[in-house]
């Protein structure tokens, strides 16, 4: 059975030009995505980017904009979903306290989550696991910031 996975992930740019990274420990995989996740039914989009960003960062944001929407086919790496992203450029409502990382996939134990910052000048599409957040790096690398 088809069915669609709507995502949402928020772009979150810090004062030095750099863009907030998620590696991530899941189902057996080890992926670098953009925070963000799944909307949950009965949810709107930037409620759900919301909700996110309290469970994966421990932080309060707010939306500036909408930054992109898959417009090409993607398979779920997990199921057999077809994988909708939509992509909002956010700010934290207050300073991030979490312990960032520099290395890939550098996990506190017992944790399959650790965030880092990228510089967007550095960052290649080989950065992010995900076949929408290559293109999303795509269009940041055309930011004008």
């Amino acid at each position: 059975m088809s069915y669609f996975n709507v995502r949402v992930y928020g772009l979150l740019i810090n004062s030095q030009n750099e863009v907030l990274l998620s590696d991530e420990r899941e189902y057996g995989m080890k992926f670098t995505k953009f925070p963000g996740g799944g909307v949950e039914l009965g949810e709107g989009l930037i409620e759900a980017l919301k909700r996110e960003f309290m469970e994966e960062c421990y932080a309060e944001i707010e939306v500036l904009t909408h930054f992109y929407t898959t417009d090409f086919y993607e398979k779920s790496s997990f199921n057999d979903s077809q994988v909708l992203s939509v992509y909002y450029l956010v700010k934290e409502v207050f300073p991030l306290q979490l312990g960032f990382k520099t290395a890939v996939f550098d996990f506190d134990e017992g944790q399959n989550q650790s965030f880092r910052w990228r510089k967007i000048t550095d960052i290649t599409e080989d950065d992010v696991t995900f076949k929408t957040d290559k293109a999303v790096v795509s269009l940041l690398k055309n930011l004008d910031t």
